[in-house]
């Protein structure tokens, strides 16, 4: 009753009344569900295999709206909702250490597991379906833990229980194995003990998306950066069903000014040549207009060189670095550098934490460089994802590393103009961004000129 007669039921909130009345607040939150206009949640709640809101919007006829903000993040957390992941240790371990009923269960599943990989020459392999042995193995696996798991209620493994779930997950995505995805093995450690990680891995997540758009009275999706459109209909099942508005931003093109350098390039064996002409650049125009500034790099560790070279040539900058696996804690601290009066050059990866998402407004961030186009890492993996899509749309390496890229390249833009009011300056820092198809992907109310360094 107490959260029925609640109009804004936050985290705290629910969890002030479930404490209060001796309930679970995952459950009470739950059922509240049931009786509230508006839901604010993440992705997985509508979109994924087994969401919750997706389930009663079809077994109650509910008529919803779905609202998707940041829409292009959609794609790749769509992926990985329709992917699952398998590794052989987990199995060795229970093997090991679970219970002596199961021995003999994940016996059987670790031998059909070496099976799979035995003839395995390369240290990735990709196929269309999971050898049908393989899942047999699995199937019968699952069985005997449920079985053990129903004789045994109070088991409290941890590790039991998880590979129990994502083995049924796994075999649930087995199930409607399709061209949407690939079956991949990926071989771990050396010598003679081999083992692998497998992957059943979404590529293109528009068939399960479909189904919960088409659940919804009606779906909107916003987005700074969801061009080219005709791409992310294709991907997230919008295709045929949906249209297209762009709305003019708050903001004019004299607020931005941006700059493509000419004589630099940021690929991968050109890095080396690359530090010194970056550092020029962050360095005269900090010296123009001392303020606040960000640059973003595709990398650690190139962004520890440039950060160094920087600091060697202009040791009176003051400088802070994003470094890898940083809390809540840290991520803020990096932030609380960024002040109205405060003056100096932060380094971040780009399509990290703080590519995205943060607002800087005013004087808090006065520029950014972006010595990077963004493209993906060329790995087997997306080499994979590239085949898919070119057979598909004919656009592989479009689809997989060009728009992918440029679109976290605006993003990260993005944090220099927060406001009608905000003045910036941004770089971009490499060669390829003055040929047409890169160009073509960059706001319409950008103002672009060419700089040489």
């Amino acid at each position: 009753m107490e959260a029925s007669q609640t109009s804004f039921l936050d985290q705290h909130s629910v969890s002030r009344i479930a404490a209060q009345h001796n309930v679970c607040p995952y459950y009470l939150a739950q059922e509240m569900v049931r009786w509230s206009d508006v839901i604010v949640g993440d992705y997985n709640h509508y979109f994924d295999a087994s969401a919750m809101l997706y389930a009663w919007t079809v077994s109650e006829q509910w008529q919803v709206g779905v609202l998707v903000d940041e829409a292009h993040n959609l794609l790749e957390r769509a992926r990985s909702m329709y992917s699952c992941t398998l590794n052989q240790h987990d199995l060795q371990s229970l093997r090991q250490q679970g219970p002596h009923a199961l021995r003999k269960a994940f016996e059987s599943l670790n031998r059909a597991w070496n099976d799979m990989h035995r003839h395995q020459t390369t240290g990735y392999a990709a196929y269309d379906t999971a050898p049908d042995a393989f899942i047999g193995a699995l199937q019968r696996s699952c069985a005997a833990v449920g079985d053990y798991l129903a004789e045994n209620p109070s088991v409290t493994d941890q590790s039991l229980l998880r590979f129990y779930f994502d083995s049924q997950f796994f075999l649930r995505l087995a199930e409607n194995m399709g061209s949407h995805s690939i079956f991949d093995v990926t071989l771990l450690g050396s010598g003679q003990v081999r083992r692998s990680e497998i992957c059943l891995r979404n590529q293109l997540p528009a068939p399960f998306l479909r189904s919960r758009f088409a659940a919804a009275q009606t779906g909107t999706l916003f987005s700074a950066t969801l061009a080219p459109w005709d791409f992310y209909a294709n991907v997230l099942g919008l295709n045929g069903t949906s249209d297209w508005t762009e709305i003019a931003p708050p903001f004019q093109s004299h607020q931005l000014q941006v700059n493509i350098t000419t004589g630099v390039s940021t690929r991968y064996r050109d890095r080396a040549s690359s530090i010194a002409p970056i550092v020029g650049l962050i360095a005269a125009q900090y010296r123009r207009q001392p303020g606040n500034y960000l640059v973003f790099l595709s990398s650690f560790e190139y962004l520890e060189q440039v950060r160094a070279a920087l600091q060697q040539q202009e040791p009176h900058i003051p400088v802070w670095a994003q470094v890898r696996n940083m809390d809540e804690a840290a991520r803020q601290q990096f932030l609380d550098f960024f002040t109205e009066s405060g003056q100096g050059v932060g380094f971040a990866v780009l399509g990290g934490a703080f590519a995205e998402g943060i607002d800087l407004p005013g004087r808090r961030l006065i520029g950014a460089f972006i010595a990077t186009l963004g493209l993906p890492v060329v790995n087997e993996v997306n080499e994979q994802l590239r085949t898919r899509m070119q057979t598909t749309f004919g656009r592989g390496h479009d689809y997989t590393y060009l728009y992918p890229g440029l679109r976290k390249v605006v993003q990260a833009a993005g944090r220099v103009i927060r406001s009608p009011t905000d003045q910036g300056v941004v770089y971009l820092m490499d060669e390829r961004y003055l040929q047409s198809k890169v160009r073509a992907l960059l706001p319409d109310w950008w103002q672009v000129r060419t700089l040489t360094p």
